[in-house]
């Protein structure tokens, strides 16, 4: 049984939704690296494993996508609309697979939603070009054909998911634990806590997933990617070896840092600065603000030979993104001294398909938007209603019934003389509150919620014009709810819970569960 940490010694009598700012029980390191630094709620943990088994993590995608009759022409209606039930797949291995099955290319398969490999989950996809007979049966997996579309699916094709999770080998007081967890979380809902039907809600983190589950290393690339150091973010990912990898990864790994110079680096936690060389006019302002630590540096000095060659060769064959990098790396000879900002740099940066180039800024933006969330949580700023200056969302229209999603297009900004009508709104479920994924579009908050916007960015050495950037790398951001709020069933078998609710799209089920379990994510 995996315990949940008891690591907080300064816990308090504040209830989470307490207006004035409060110590919060400590999160494991791994989650504090990516911004996350406490628990909403002070209560222990139930402990225990996710995914003991594929059957214990269910995921059905809530649909916002309607397919033509199946009968419809192939002509206008090319593509093949299908609803997939996977057993232990990865949404693209399963991608892969189905296309090398069916003859066609991988661009040919589309999907609205990337699910976790050690799951049961159900979604759509759409098969161009496919007719029902040409289905081909594939262990693991069932294929219905449900009709047809003039187009592929896309992200925005997905409301959200239904999900219906076991947490195995829990403590023995795991009910009254639960029961202790969801009453705090009701209350930062902004309902009854004493009411078993209302809603629960969590600030809506970005959980380790976005990051990295063994390597959370891909919001460092993003951050070096923003302030232009396209060398330091080739060598966070293609060197910079974990702890957690196998021993010809870490090798391999190692030869890389060797040939930029660096012969170790421990591994990192954050991205920010020790605090060392912080001007005397800023340092005041930023005092409020929790240390989240730094990668502690360079141990010794590497050979910076530059041979990428080498690097090449002590790369393992399956690391592919890796390996493409040093490529171009040695293809164009790059000198391992050159300017972090030189465009052999992100050339080789850009090795990479063009969906992980993206995906490296936005986990620059989510790790930022997680700390914006930490330090509004450790001031005691609402979550569930705003303030003067916070910048609010309306409902999304088009939602399923139960589903509590926002839009973050239909925005409002708070002023003083608009707080109490927001403030309906949203207790309404009508509206939400936001922070930034900034970029060069996104605007910023007034106020207290604007200072820790500013402060924030300012920690890290970031400004909204930094994410004007080149091809894939370019970013204009935009606002995302700072709350996610469900109705949650909560079953008991032979001592062990299953938790049932819904989230909208982008919101993760692992960051609810975490209040219940207070388990390392590296453990369960």
């Amino acid at each position: 049984m995996v315990d949940p940490s008891p690591d907080d010694p300064s816990l308090d009598d504040s209830s989470p939704d307490d207006p004035s700012p409060r110590p919060l029980r400590e999160a494991h390191p791994v989650e504090r690296a990516v911004g996350i630094d406490g628990y909403l709620s002070d209560a222990d943990g139930i402990g225990g494993r996710l995914r003991e088994r594929p059957e214990d993590f269910r995921v059905t995608e809530l649909e916002a996508f309607e397919p033509d009759p199946l009968d419809s022409d192939r002509g206008g209606y090319p593509e093949l609309v299908v609803r997939v039930t996977l057993r232990n797949w990865d949404t693209n291995d399963f991608a892969r697979r189905v296309s090398d099955a069916l003859s066609i290319s991988r661009e040919r398969v589309s999907w609205a939603g990337t699910k976790d490999k050690r799951a049961v989950t159900t979604q759509l996809f759409t098969l161009r070009g496919v007719d029902p007979g040409d289905l081909p049966e594939i262990r693991g997996v069932e294929i219905e054909p449900i009709g047809r579309a003039g187009r592929g699916l896309s992200f925005g094709d997905l409301a959200g998911n239904a999900f219906e999770i076991r947490v195995a080998d829990t403590v023995a007081e795991s009910e009254e634990r639960v029961a202790t967890i969801a009453r705090d979380l009701r209350a930062f809902a902004g309902g009854d806590p004493d009411d078993p039907e209302a809603p629960v809600a969590v600030p809506n983190y970005f959980g380790q997933q976005r990051f990295g589950s063994v390597r959370p290393v891909t919001h460092l690339v993003g951050l070096a990617v923003v302030r232009g150091d396209f060398r330091e973010a080739v060598r966070l990912y293609a060197g910079n070896p974990s702890p957690a990898e196998p021993d010809d990864t870490r090798a391999g790994r190692r030869r890389v840092d060797d040939a930029f110079g660096v012969e170790a680096v421990e591994p990192p936690t954050d991205d920010r600065d020790t605090g060392d060389d912080v001007d005397d006019d800023t340092a005041e302002d930023d005092a409020d603000l929790p240390d989240h630590g730094h990668a502690p540096g360079v141990v010794a000095a590497g050979t910076g030979d530059g041979d990428w060659r080498a690097c090449l060769e002590a790369m393992p064959r399956k690391l592919r993104f890796e390996r493409g990098m040093l490529s171009r790396l040695a293809e164009e000879e790059v000198d391992p001294a050159a300017p972090p900002e030189h465009d052999d740099w992100r050339h080789a940066l850009e090795a990479v398909p063009s969906n992980l180039q993206r995906l490296f800024v936005n986990a620059a933006q989510s790790v930022l938007f997680n700390r914006i969330l930490s330090e509004r949580l450790r001031r005691g700023l609402p979550f569930d209603r705003p303030v003067a200056g916070d910048v609010a969302c309306f409902a999304d229209r088009d939602a399923p019934d139960g589903l509590y999603a926002p839009d973050p297009d239909r925005e409002q900004r708070v002023t003083d003389e608009r707080v109490s009508v927001m403030e309906r709104h949203c207790a309404r479920g009508r509206a939400f509150v936001t922070a930034p994924l900034v970029g060069t579009d996104a605007e910023l908050a007034d106020g207290e919620p604007g200072e820790i916007e500013r402060a924030v960015l300012d920690d890290a050495g970031i400004e909204p014009a930094d994410f004007a950037l080149p091809g894939e790398f370019d970013s204009t951001g935009t606002r995302r709810a700072i709350q996610v709020r469900t109705d949650l069933e909560v079953t008991f078998e032979a001592g062990d819970p299953t938790f049932a609710f819904a989230l909208p799209s982008g919101s993760y089920a692992t960051v609810l569960l975490r209040e219940f379990t207070k388990v390392d994510p590296l453990e369960r």
